[in-house]
């Protein structure tokens, strides 16, 4: 049977304390609701359906690349009247898959246990909590069968005993669906519709309710805080920290690093503390970063060393590069096979050469340079005139003293030296030597100015 996904994204998120709806604030760097919206992707849903409420347009702007239907919820009349709104969307003969915004990390292979039940039974998804306040209750018969949810504000002494609850994630038949959310009343004490109603309702007509279980509790945890929120991200970020320690990444501390996009590490990689990976990363075997690197969007080859607190974004890095520490990798930039990038050095649009060196308190912007360069210490490329930016050509085995300015556009040829303090405007000849300081003068008795007793 076909799958449609009915998202619940309507919530106000009054715990928060924000302008910000709920659903927005984000997990390793992406909303609430994207998480969500992934994994009903990952599942491949025919059809996505987002019932929103609260800072709507926020929320439809902010999410606008989704290929989902939004569905608005003017009145937040409870769960059942949310999914109601939802299932006007949807093709009722497919079955009918309800999520949650604020429910981030429940794992796709959880929710395709639940979709294995039968198609005219009811799937519904529920955990065992030592403390389930706050939970609907699971009421079963003496067979084990699920005859009702009692929400925790309805439930008697002996309802709020049982240990197991409602994760409010279920499936069933669009048609069956629809049915029995029609007769749910608000005759309760939020005097709203609770889809919990519709299963003893679902009893009553002899409809079987099924339930499972997720992997792990923290799957079904929503978030209604801050403290929550934290809580939720510490435990997505060890999920990810063991993953790639299974599959062979070395963590100095796995409790201290960030995963914040998708990312992709070989074996025998090494990462110290407090690194943060963002975007699409991939990182191949032999690589080793230290202690408080960022790197986002960016292809590492084998064997690389990043040393400590250097950032990287929207980079392609080479086999045996050594980065840092301190150094600024900037979009556009490649560094290719066995250059050194060292420290207080950044680069911006570049291309650096094989074999190439940029070792010291540098700035190489927009610039092409060959292999076997030496750049030294204090030296900068001029690329911008305050209104357009140019390119700097360095080609193959020149040397450049320290403290130079390389004014752009301009080309210094092969094997060029240049002299330490030099401003090149022009362009140089091969094999030469340029040379652009003033005479050094002596004055003899200079008095150096002091500070006036005033």
């Amino acid at each position: 049977m076909a799958l449609s996904v009915v998202i619940l994204a309507a919530g106000k998120g009054t715990r928060m304390k924000s302008s910000v709806p709920k659903v927005l604030h984000k997990l390793a760097g992406k909303p609430l609701l994207e998480h969500v919206y992934d994994t009903a992707k990952g599942l491949s849903a025919d059809e996505i359906v987002i019932v929103y409420g609260h800072g709507g347009e926020q929320v439809k702007n902010s999410c606008k690349h989704f290929d989902a239907t939004w569905v608005e919820q003017e009145q937040q009349l409870g769960t059942g009247h949310a999914v109601q709104h939802g299932l006007e969307k949807v093709n009722k003969e497919n079955t009918v898959l309800v999520l949650y915004g604020d429910v981030p990390l429940t794992e796709k292979n959880s929710l395709q246990k639940l979709l294995e039940i039968p198609a005219n039974n009811i799937g519904l998804m529920t955990v065992n909590l030592q403390q389930p306040y706050g939970y609907g209750r699971i009421v079963r018969d003496s067979q084990g069968q699920v005859l009702e949810i009692v929400e925790e504000k309805d439930a008697s002494e002996d309802e709020r005993a049982i240990h197991e609850v409602n994760t409010g994630i279920m499936a069933a038949c669009g048609s069956i669906l629809e049915e029995l959310i029609a007769q749910i009343d608000s005759n309760n004490s939020q005097g709203e519709y609770y889809l919990t109603d519709i299963f003893g309702l679902a009893a009553n007509k002899g409809i079987k309710i099924e339930t499972c279980q997720p992997a792990d509790s923290s799957e079904v945890e929503g978030i209604n805080d801050r403290i929550q929120l934290a809580k939720l991200e510490r435990i997505f970020q060890r999920n990810c920290a063991n993953k790639l320690m299974e599959s062979g990444v070395t963590l100095i501390d796995p409790n201290r690093i960030d995963i914040r996009g998708n990312v992709e590490i070989a074996e025998d990689v090494v990462i110290d503390v407090n690194v943060v990976l963002s975007g699409t990363v991939k990182i191949e075997k032999g690589t080793s970063i230290g202690p408080n690197c960022c790197i986002s969007n960016t292809n590492i080859a084998k064997n690389v060393t990043i040393n400590a607190n250097t950032v990287i974004d929207d980079a392609t890095i080479d086999e045996n590069v050594e980065i840092g520490p301190f150094a600024r990798i900037r979009p556009e930039t490649h560094l290719q096979q066995g250059c050194k990038v060292g420290n207080f050095v950044e680069i911006k649009k570049s291309n650096i050469g094989v074999g190439s060196k940029v070792n010291h308190l540098t700035y190489i912007g927009d610039t092409e340079m060959g292999t076997g360069v030496n750049i030294g210490a204090g030296t900068i490329t001029c690329n911008y005139d305050g209104a357009n930016k140019h390119k700097t050509i360095i080609e193959d085995d020149v040397f450049i003293g320290s403290n130079s300015q390389l004014v752009a556009p301009v080309v210094i040829s092969r094997n060029t030296t240049v002299a330490a303090g030099a401003t090149i405007t022009k362009d140089t000849e091969e094999d030469s030597l340029v040379i652009s300081r003033a005479p050094q003068k002596t004055i003899k008795n200079w008095k150096r100015p002091k500070k006036s007793k005033h």
